[in-house]
């Protein structure tokens, strides 16, 4: 039987694409990144606080203090 390894979430930088394919790796990128989009609209806290980064949805990647609220508000992936 062969045991899935969990990936250790560490705080760093991570690409947008990189980081919504680990919170639904069965759906593709473009779907992917809607989706963490959609949950980081939804989620008002969330949103706000990546503002207060300096966060704009049209960059390609999360600052690692970007990571670390993602990671606050919605879990590891």
């Amino acid at each position: 039987m062969k045991v899935e390894e969990e990936k250790e979430w560490r705080i760093r930088p991570y690409y947008k694409s990189e980081l919504a394919q680990a919170y639904a790796p069965y759906l593709a990128t473009g779907s992917a990144l809607n989706r963490l989009a959609l949950w980081i609209r939804l989620n008002e806290p969330l949103s706000t606080a990546l503002k207060q980064t300096g966060y704009r949805s049209k960059q390609r990647t999360f600052t690692s203090k970007q990571v670390a609220l993602i990671f606050e508000h919605l879990g590891e992936p």
